[in-house]
């Protein structure tokens, strides 16, 4: 075979397994997630379960090229290649859908474990494996420049999926032509190892001496420490940029891509070649930029979005640049290929498992992003260690970093009431005192979204707040209810603000995935204590606890989960209405709280109602006349177009701006792109 084939196939093989690695991940989460609600902790589980896999296919490849000869090797991996096609296609069977008993964490890993585990597990493998083949050809010097071809793979499959995959394709098509495509790659990987297995262990290891781009010496342990440190503090950072742009600078969905993509492009460029990592600019860009982001998390400069964006993102590319440049530097001989790239994936590992699984529980509010920024000051002293100044600049870039962390822990106690955290994210509570007492408040925040605020007058706090207010869409819809007593159903809880609406022999039944946001319902607020309704409470995902309840027979159903960062999809598709519509009265009223700075969701809902022959009107707030309320767009939808015909509906109903396209969210089909602002 003519060289240029040969460099054609395994460049192929790499590109192709990278980029269906990264496509799988977002496809088979977007399938599972109507089953299990809570969006956030869905793809949070399936990330570690990824990254999981991927430490154990690059733990399978150092181990077999290591302890198996290249026959064997071969041998072995068409065997394994063969078997994974039992998998396909990779649509979840409807065997796997939960009860509501389950352990969710273990039965989402089970399932994944037994609908994409082996495919998954063989396109990790593929990247280590196959350079380590290839560093036994005549052109093994330049095996590390593959390693950066994988990785703008990884970037093209990350940019691609939700600009041209996801908007024009629903998800059993997605699932369909993805399972074709990895029916390609093993033909294509097939060949490819059974080209490798021809070559010969021989005559292989005599050209990977003489195409060994570095000294073929044994690591030494420091070099194992920096392996795993350096790719732990970029994954560490990678989620804490990620968790601090989208919780606490603007909660914009789809703001997670340009972190990662960040991320995938320092791989890219650092080992391409040398060229673009210059230690002499990126060393003090490095200093700059961690004292630049240490400062920001303790002032309005690492807040504002026209600020805040730029430079955490411009940091995350500057540190990743150094993390992944001075690993370039210390690339290892081929012969240790597979332990190097072993090394980087566990430390990526740790460092996703600490922010993503650890911190929630250790730490009250998101403070890793300071943390991870006083490590990366330290492990840069640890890496300059030999040249002058470097270990004490390392140091004291540290110890600046760990002041500003300071600053902001003290900031943040020192106004706040309560703060607590837990796998949905960061709760906080306080008081803000105005120049007239009696407007007073406290409210609570998710993040950087308001979820509720209350007057502290005991006058005054029995008024409704913020997006609740009597003229708002929920308010209307509670008000033109049925006389006699109502049945309310909340989705989303916050400060329980909505119950002030509650009467004596009301019912208002309220579904919270969060059990922290009960809990400051209770200590922090009034509004449930003080109703006279009557309160049930349902702990977990509302659409799952709904499919599992009998009628409720709702007057009113108020959807109010869409103002966050995370949007849960689930609960705005058609088979989600389909849900509500078997709990309401023939006359009920399913209020959608679509307020939202960056996503116009009333054309959804309206697209929804339309394709089941329902009534939808939108009802704008503007709230001109009252400091204490916002403007709010709550969706109001029924089956009656009487229960929306009412004059204080209709002369606060504006009409739906159309989006050109737009087609009626399924489960199968959506996309958040198509709608933003």
């Amino acid at each position: 075979m003519k060289p240029v084939y040969v460099k054609l196939l395994f460049a192929g093989t790499i590109f192709t397994s990278a980029f269906l690695l990264f496509l799988v991940q977002p496809l088979i989460a977007k399938q599972i997630l109507p089953w299990f609600g809570g969006s956030a902790a869905v793809w949070s589980i399936c990330m570690v379960f990824f990254q999981v896999v991927l430490l154990a296919g690059y733990a399978y490849s150092d181990a077999v090229t290591r302890r198996l000869g290249v026959k064997a090797q071969a041998r072995l991996h068409v065997a394994l290649l063969l078997l994974s096609l039992a998998f396909l296609p990779i649509v979840t069977s409807a065997r796997w859908k939960p009860a509501g008993s389950e352990d969710p964490t273990l039965w989402i890993l089970g399932l994944l474990l037994g609908t994409i585990g082996l495919p998954y597990f063989l396109l990790s493998t593929t990247g280590p494996l196959v350079q380590s083949w290839l560093s036994r050809t005549p052109w093994g010097a330049q095996v590390y420049r593959y390693f950066s071809l994988s990785n703008l793979a990884s970037l093209a499959s990350l940019l691609s999926y939700p600009v041209l995959i996801e908007p024009h394709s629903s998800l059993l098509r997605q699932a369909q032509g993805w399972s074709w495509a990895y029916g390609a790659f093993v033909l294509l990987c097939v060949g490819l190892t059974l080209y490798a297995a021809r070559q010969g262990a021989a005559s292989a290891a005599t050209v990977e001496t003489q195409a060994s781009p570095a000294p073929a010496k044994p690591p030494r342990p420091a070099d194992y420490l920096l392996w795993l440190g350096l790719p732990a503090l970029g994954s560490w950072l990678l989620l804490a940029v990620t968790n601090h742009i989208t919780q606490n600078v603007a909660a914009i969905p789809f703001l997670w891509v340009l972190p990662l993509s960040v991320y995938l492009l320092t791989f890219v460029l650092c080992f391409e070649s040398d060229r673009w990592y210059r230690r002499g600019f990126f060393l003090p860009a490095t200093a700059a930029m961690l004292v630049l982001c240490a400062f920001g998390l303790q002032d309005s400069l690492g807040s504002d979005l026209r600020t805040a964006l730029p430079i955490y993102v411009a940091g995350l590319f500057v540190l990743c640049m150094f993390f992944h440049g001075e690993m370039a530097r210390m690339r290892p001989a081929p012969a240790y290929l597979t332990r190097f790239y072993l090394m980087l994936s566990l430390g990526g590992a740790i460092g996703g498992i600490a922010v993503g699984l650890i911190a929630p529980h250790v730490l009250p509010a998101y403070y890793e992003l300071g943390v991870g920024l006083v490590l990366s000051a330290l492990a840069g002293a640890a890496v300059l260690r030999g040249r002058r100044f470097g270990l004490a600049g390392g140091v004291a870039v540290a110890a600046c970093c760990a002041w500003f962390l300071a600053l902001q822990v003290h900031g943040d106690t020192t106004g706040a009431r309560e703060m607590t955290r837990n796998f949905y994210g960061s709760l906080i509570t306080i008081d803000t005192h105005r120049d007239n007492p009696a407007d007073n408040v406290r409210k609570m925040f998710h993040g950087s979204v308001k979820h509720g605020e209350q007057f502290l007058a005991p006058a005054k706090r029995r008024e409704p707040t913020t997006y609740y207010g009597a003229t708002s869409g929920v308010g209307l819809a509670i008000a033109s209810a049925p006389p006699g007593p109502r049945r309310v159903g909340l989705i989303g809880l916050g400060a329980g603000t909505l119950a002030v609406y509650g009467r004596t022999g009301d019912v208002y039944r309220v579904y919270e995935i969060n059990p922290q946001v009960f809990e400051l319902a209770d200590t922090e607020f009034t509004f449930l204590n003080d109703t006279p309704a009557k309160i049930e409470r349902v702990l977990g995902d509302a659409r799952l606890a709904l499919e599992r309840e009998d009628p409720q027979h709702f007057d009113v159903l108020a959807v109010d989960a869409f103002s966050g960062d995370s949007v849960p999809i689930h609960l705005i598709t058609a088979e989600a209405m389909e849900v509500y519509l078997h709990h309401m009265q023939p006359d009920g009223v399913v209020a959608f709280h679509v307020t939202n700075r960056f996503l116009a969701l009333a054309p959804v809902v309206e697209e929804i109602a339309k394709a089941q022959g329902l009534h939808a009107v939108l009802v704008h707030d503007e709230a001109e006349h009252n400091d204490a309320l916002r403007r709010t767009d709550w969706v109001l939808v029924s089956r009656n177009p009487a229960s929306l015909a009412r004059e204080s509906i209709r002369s606060a109903s504006v009409p739906v701006t159309p989006i050109e396209g737009l087609q009626a969210w399924t489960d199968d089909f959506n996309n958040l792109f198509g709608v933003l602002k």
